[in-house]
């Protein structure tokens, strides 16, 4: 009988490492309604800022849907996390977790991939276009006086659409924060190259200096952002330059604050002795994320700052 017994154990075990298979969760359409809300709050608040109404309404319910997407990562992760340290993670289960990972930076790639195809679609298409290149440029014929030039700080009709009166100079902030997030995937790999010797010392201090530049940069970008409205008057509402502008280096900020948050969970479990040499596949998915960050922002720098 005993013996049954632990044929059956050994059974399931074995089985355990073929493949697990996580219990049923909430959590997924927790996240689908936070992802509506914060989504549909941040569409309202655009609205009506653009409208100059009252964003009372649209700020809470963009707000509620970030804190419903703070409760759903609080949760979901922490559920993972608990079943990781329960040992009941297999190989193939951790392969499972390298794949999607993977996938989903690739969906990020190509999620910004489109807004530069946005940009090279203005720049090398849209604007030759208006001002008479190539068989579409009929546009000339409605305004002569239109020079085709990047950037674009005089639209077609100044009277109808306001234009910039300048541009972020590349070579200070935009520079800065260059510095600021390439320094930080240094450091953030010293940090990996720590963890994996065991040196945990070194993996704290490292990760304190790679959350220091991370929010750092982002200081700064909410400070060029208050110096585009007020004093260089590029805003939403002038032109297509502006549009691209904040299109792309507002989603690369969020993107910034996402991966500084998930830096800072991952610090909170280096301080309370989480990972190992061996498995610390959470610390590898936040470096990736964030290298992936820093590339998008190289790519910025040299084609919507300098060039």
């Amino acid at each position: 009988c005993f013996n049954n017994i632990g044929s059956q154990q050994d059974l399931v075990m074995g089985t355990h490492q073929e493949y697990y298979v996580p219990q049923q969760s909430h959590w997924p359409i927790v996240a689908a309604s936070g992802i509506f809300l914060t989504l549909w709050g941040l569409a309202m608040t655009l609205s009506d800022m653009k409208q100059q109404k009252d964003m009372a309404m649209s700020l809470g319910v963009f707000l509620l849907g970030s804190v419903v997407m703070a409760y759903m990562f609080a949760g979901w992760f922490g559920s993972v996390i608990r079943e990781s340290h329960e040992g009941l993670y297999s190989d193939q289960l951790s392969g499972s977790f390298r794949r999607g990972m993977g996938w989903f930076i690739f969906s990020e790639i190509m999620f910004f991939a489109a807004f530069f195809g946005v940009l090279f679609y203005v720049r090398v298409l849209s604007i030759p276009w208006l001002g008479g290149e190539g068989d579409k440029g009929m546009s000339h014929m409605l305004w002569p006086d239109f020079v085709a030039q990047w950037p674009l700080l005089l639209n077609p009709d100044p009277e109808q659409f306001k234009s910039p009166d300048a541009i972020i100079d590349p070579w200070h902030i935009p520079l800065l924060n260059t510095i600021l997030l390439v320094t930080s995937s240094f450091t953030l790999t010293f940090a990996h190259n720590a963890l994996k010797v065991g040196n945990r010392a070194k993996v704290k201090l490292f990760m304190a200096i790679t959350l220091a530049l991370g929010l750092t940069f982002l200081g700064f970008q909410v400070f060029e952002y208050i110096e585009a409205y007020k004093h260089l008057n590029l805003t939403l509402e002038t032109g297509v330059y502006a549009s691209t502008f904040f299109l792309l280096t507002g989603f690369h900020g969020a993107h910034v604050t996402v991966g500084s948050i998930i830096l800072m969970v991952i610090f909170v479990r280096v301080l309370k002795g989480h990972f190992t040499e061996e498995n610390h596949f959470a610390f590898e998915a936040a470096s990736w994320y964030w290298h992936f960050v820093d590339v998008v922002w190289l790519c910025l720098f040299l084609l919507v700052y300098v060039f």
